[in-house]
């Protein structure tokens, strides 16, 4: 083996690892929808957890991607430890898929169709359609499909490259005798430890331990232990991740860490043994692509098999190594862990935005009650939620931006476009609820008296207010599309009420039945009340423009107007509802 031996095989190595992290990162984003829906069916029960996490590292091709999502989930609130648990199990042998994919190398035959199974035979087709998908679709989903298929044939060239390079050392001595050396179990384990540590991926680490078999140098005396500690490394990632987390986050990390500790302390005992007294034959023939693969599912079977009834053991063992303290903590709104899963970011940024809706509506609702009934405990929430609204409209804003930076499919992107106009339109609300309560303290503490004519007419606007509120919410948080149609038509029935209150109240100036002071404060609540439903109308025509895919705002507030006969026929129907005599 020469330098240029040499130079190839690290070539190879990395397209390797540059096509496992592209078709990866694809598969993510490709995902995205399914990893939605498959953490909306997250249980309590440990098995549903475990299959949870086989299915998502199947489809993302990584353990470690998993177990920072965990870590994240849990940092964040939106998963238990004890759910956690049971998922990160199922990544560990949901990621033994890539080796099987791998020994795919490893086929020869003269059968025409069994040749066609060789990805040397059906990686470059794959490589052509990649190429042309991402070269001329238009749609994202198409051009990650084609990022997917590109990052699969670089990653098997990768492969073969290595598996080339490394042909030349079946005749070296020294490669015979460093394999020798690795049939010492603890030295296997460690190997297999480090390497995995410094590329974080047993996948990867795995591809190589299979590259390097084409040899013929590596048995499975030696394979064997160094699998098992490939389990152990690629914890580092988790690990680092949990890095500046809530305590069940790095609880997280470690019931990662010691499952496959324990799992590896366990089944290397057993090795060892079964090694020293029954001598098996096989451990000294080498080891296949198939072979590797075989052994690296087996063992991750067997790991999980035992330690999966023992689940709340774990638990309760991270809890003794991360103990809690006195002073409480408080889950990470927003993990930027998730930004690596922009569906799973996106949903937890959308979980928010309704969390600060329901503040936001409830805010102004209690508000306008207040105009009747004074209430200390009521007003003292409302400034709660408006800080509340606040943080929120910072958080989420900054980190949306952060989002639409990753690689985000279209109709994530229009996601993130219709999140960031909702909380502004929230957030305001949410200050109008401060206004209101400010009037109504005014209108308190000054004694101030409406008319009866007047006091009518304020619940009247309320009326129509609370509930073009309630169908805005309802359309933002449920999706729902008749209630989001129905707004702007109420919305304008409360603009019409806003005129005809304000001509009221002049003529009521002019003859004397309203004073000047009671004027102001019926002129600001006015305003609140008819700005109010102006936002609510953004964020339902906001709803509307992201089911028909159009975030352009004023050509589908005209659209719903111009001839629009059910419009007409709603608008004539509030109309009618909230009229105010002339």
């Amino acid at each position: 083996m020469n330098i240029f031996n040499v130079l190839t095989l690290i070539g190879g190595l990395c397209l390797f690892l540059f096509g496992m992290t592209v078709m990866g990162d694809a598969l993510e984003r490709r995902a995205g929808g399914s990893l939605k829906m498959i953490l909306g069916k997250l249980t309590k029960n440990k098995m549903t957890g475990f299959l949870t996490g086989l299915g998502v590292t199947s489809i993302i091709q990584s353990s470690s991607a998993t177990t920072v999502m965990v870590v994240g989930f849990v940092n964040s609130g939106i998963m238990t430890l004890r759910q956690s648990i049971g998922v990160i199990m199922g990544a560990n042998i949901g990621t033994t898929v890539t080796a099987w994919i791998l020994s795919l190398c490893g086929i020869s035959s003269d059968n025409f169709f069994v040749e066609l199974l060789k990805p040397a035979s059906f990686t470059p087709v794959l490589a052509l359609i990649g190429t042309g998908l991402l070269m001329f679709a238009k749609s994202s989903k198409r051009r990650d499909t084609g990022t997917i298929l590109l990052g699969f044939a670089t990653l098997m060239f990768g492969m073969d490259t290595m598996s080339s390079a490394v042909s030349g050392l079946a005749d070296v001595p020294e490669f015979q005798q460093m394999f020798l050396m690795f049939k010492n179990p603890v030295l296997g384990v460690l190997v297999g430890a480090i390497l995995t540590a410094v590329i974080q991926s047993s996948s990867a680490s795995v591809g190589i331990l299979q590259a390097l078999s084409v040899t013929g140098g590596v048995s499975y005396g030696a394979a064997i232990p160094i699998i098992m500690g490939q389990n152990i490394g690629t914890c580092i990632t988790a690990i680092l991740s949990s890095f500046g987390t809530t305590k069940n986050a790095k609880r997280a990390a470690i019931v990662h860490l010691s499952f496959n500790v324990i799992g590896t302390i366990i089944w290397l005992t057993v090795f060892s043994i079964a090694s020293a007294i029954f001598k098996p034959a096989i451990l000294d023939k080498s080891a296949s692509l198939v072979g590797i693969a075989v052994a690296h599912s087996a063992f991750n079977i067997a790991c999980t098999a035992i330690l999966l009834p023992m689940s709340s053991l774990l638990e309760k063992l991270a809890i003794r190594l991360v103990p809690d303290n006195k002073d409480k903590e408080v889950s990470a709104e927003l993990d930027e862990r998730l930004l690596a899963t922009p569906a799973i970011a996106l949903e937890r940024c959308n979980t928010l935005v309704c969390e600060m809706a329901e503040l936001s509506v409830s805010s102004l609702k209690n508000s306008m009650n207040l105009l009747r009934k004074p209430d200390e405990k009521t007003a003292e929430l409302i400034r709660e939620n408006e800080e509340k609204v606040d943080h929120y409209e910072d958080i989420i804003g900054t980190y949306l931006v952060k989002l639409s930076r990753h690689q985000i499919s279209d109709s994530g992107s229009a996601e993130v476009s219709k999140l960031l106009k909702a909380i502004g339109d929230f957030e305001r609300i949410s200050d109008h609820s401060i206004n209101i309560l400010e009037s109504a303290e005014e209108l308190a503490l000054k004694e101030i008296k409406f008319s009866s004519e007047a006091d009518k007419e304020l619940d009247m606007i309320c009326s129509a207010v609370s509930e073009v509120l309630t169908l805005a919410y309802k359309s933002f948080v449920f999706g729902d599309m008749d209630a989001a149609l129905r707004v702007e038509p109420l919305e304008q029935v409360v603009d019409t009420l806003h005129d005809k209150l304000r001509n009221g109240h002049i003529k009521r100036l002019q003859s004397g039945n309203c004073s000047i002071e009671a004027g102001f404060v019926w002129a600001d609540l006015l305003t609140d009340l008819e700005r109010t439903a102006d936002h609510c109308s953004n964020i339902a025509v906001c709803v509307i423009d992201a089911n028909n895919n159009n975030m352009n705002v004023h050509s589908s507030l005209k659209s719903l107007k111009t001839d629009n006969k059910k419009f007409d026929k709603m608008y004539e129907e509030y109309s009618n509802k909230y009229a105010i005599a002339d």
